[in-house]
C-alpha cells in the first residue's frame, strides 16, 4: 500500500468514525432525553468514539479497514443500545430517537457543503475532472489537498447515511421516523409488525436494490447546488 493510500485510509477513517459517532450518539442523546437511560449507562451519550468502538468493534474497525483495502472506501456500522419495552411504551419518543441519528448526519453534510462553497468562492478549492468520493472537490496547493478530500468524504458518506438510513424499512431508522407521521396506536401496531426478524432481513434487501435509484438524483441535486448548472 502506498504512502497516498496510507493517507486517503486515514482520512476516510476520521470521516468515517465521527459520523459513525455522532450519528449513534444523536440516538443514545434522543433516547436519554426521551426517558431510555439504556445507552446511557452504556456509555454511548458521547462524541467520544471509544465506548462505540467496544460495543461494535467488528463493525467500526475490521470491516471499514478491510474495505478500504479491498475497495477504496469504507462501509461498516454502529449501534446504540436502547429498552425495546420503553419504545412501545412511547412509540413516539422512539420515533425521534430513530430521527436524530439521520439529523446528525444531515447536520455534518451541511457543515461540509457551507466549508466547500466558502472553499470554492475564495478559490482554495476548485472543481475536480472527475467526482468521486475524495474529489467532490480539489485544493489548489498544500495543505487545502488534504482539507477538500476530508471534507469530499464528510459530505459524501454523510449524505449516503442520511438518504439511506431513512429509507422507510426494518431495520433502518426511516421505519421509526415514519411512525411520527401516524397516530400512537397506529405506530404501535406498525413497530409490532415490522419487529420480526425476517422483516429486517428483507428491508436491508429491499434498501439495497432501491438506494441507487433514490440517491442518484438527490446526488445531482447537491451538485448543482455546489457548482450550479456546468
Amino acid at each position: 500500500m502506498s504512502d497516498i493510500n496510507i493517507a486517503e485510509m486515514f482520512i476516510w477513517y476520521v470521516a468515517f468514525l465521527f459520523s459513525f459517532t455522532a450519528h449513534e450518539a444523536s440516538h443514545a442523546l434522543a433516547a436519554m432525553k426521551g426517558g431510555d437511560l439504556t445507552a446511557y449507562h452504556g456509555g454511548q451519550v458521547t462524541l467520544n468514539p471509544i465506548p462505540h468502538i467496544l460495543r461494535s468493534p467488528f463493525g467500526t474497525v475490521l470491516v471499514p479497514i478491510f474495505s478500504f483495502v479491498m475497495a477504496g472506501w469504507m462501509i461498516g456500522w454502529a449501534s446504540a443500545p436502547y429498552d425495546p419495552q420503553w419504545a412501545a411504551k412511547y412509540p413516539r419518543r422512539a420515533a425521534w430517537m430513530a430521527a436524530a441519528g439521520p439529523a446528525a448526519n444531515f447536520l455534518i453534510f451541511s457543515v461540509a457543503f457551507i466549508l466547500i462553497k466558502i472553499g470554492l468562492a475564495s478559490g482554495v478549492f476548485l472543481k475536480p475532472e472527475v467526482f468521486n468520493f475524495t474529489g467532490i472537490v480539489v485544493g489548489n496547493a498544500g495543505i487545502w489537498s488534504g482539507l477538500a478530500k476530508l471534507l469530499s468524504v464528510f459530505l459524501m458518506l454523510n449524505l449516503l447515511l442520511l438518504v439511506f438510513n431513512l429509507l422507510p424499512v426494518p431495520p433502518l431508522d426511516g421505519s421509526g421516523v415514519i411512525t411520527l407521521f401516524m397516530s400512537e396506536q397506529t405506530a404501535f401496531k406498525f413497530t409490532n409488525f415490522l419487529s420480526q426478524p425476517m422483516y429486517s432481513f428483507l428491508g436491508i434487501v429491499i434498501a439495497w436494490r432501491i438506494l441507487p435509484y433514490i440517491f442518484g438524483p438527490i446526488w445531482i441535486i447537491v451538485l448543482t447546488l455546489l457548482y450550479g448548472g456546468a
